[in-house]
């Protein structure tokens, strides 16, 4: 199974601005990422990072082994047309290498900012039957899916979830939803982060990051939100 992962590179989580300068969102970004890949990488796949700009892996602080496993592509297209081009069928795929005793590969499309994704969550996704699994967001989103059929096509706009699951069954394709707090949850508002510094693992670079800049919990109001103390320069 080919593991796509895209990723922003030039200017990401812009929705996170009234809360980080441009530096810190992509310091942020790369840490989500690197968790990402990692967590891919120790399912047994090997992972093909889509970047809209140069990427130099080396920078991720990933350990060797886990840079082993990894490759980067630059597309600078739409998120909706990187990925179309690299599922089954797709025009980026070499057909002959697609087909593995008589059946077309599977291509698995991980979203870069999915911070609290385990292998657990993730093999969940990969081991699910149907030609199409997806794993949504919060909101309508499509956080993570598998495609074997080689006529489906993604589109990220909008309600994406609910766009999938017509597409699939415009295509004739079997579909699955994997219901995953996990692969649920990804960080692209402040309200996010919350999740991040709740459940966040003491392993996990991106609750590391959030915590070197100057994140916490606030516990003052009914509901638990986020909190801002003077960043550390470590």
């Amino acid at each position: 199974m080919h593991v796509v992962v895209p990723f922003a590179a030039a200017d990401p989580k812009t929705r996170l601005e009234s809360l980080l300068t441009p530096a810190e969102r992509s310091r942020l970004a790369r840490a989500m990422l690197a968790d990402v890949v990692e967590t891919v990488v120790e399912t047994g796949h090997e992972v093909v990072i889509v970047s809209t700009t140069p990427l130099e892996t080396t920078a991720l602080d990933l350990e060797g082994h886990v840079l082993e496993s990894i490759s980067v592509e630059v597309d600078e297209r739409s998120l909706s047309d990187a990925v179309n081009a690299r599922l089954p069928g797709g025009d980026e795929r070499e057909q002959d290498a697609d087909i593995q005793n008589g059946e077309r590969d599977a291509v698995a499309v991980v979203m870069a900012d999915l911070a609290l994704a385990t292998t657990d969550a993730l093999e969940r996704l990969f081991g699910a039957d149907g030609d199409v699994v997806v794993a949504p967001g919060r909101g309508g989103g499509t956080n993570a899916l598998v495609v074997r059929h080689p006529e489906f096509r993604v589109d990220y706009h909008g309600a994406s979830y609910l766009d999938h699951c017509e597409t699939a069954t415009a295509v004739d394709a079997t579909l699955e939803t994997l219901d995953s707090f996990r692969l649920g949850t990804d960080v692209d508002e402040p309200e996010d982060l919350v999740e991040v510094l709740v459940h966040g693992s003491a392993s996990n670079r991106t609750l590391t990051c959030l915590r070197r800049l100057g994140f916490e919990l606030e516990r003052s109001s009914g509901r638990v939100g986020i909190a801002r103390a003077t960043p550390s320069s470590s």
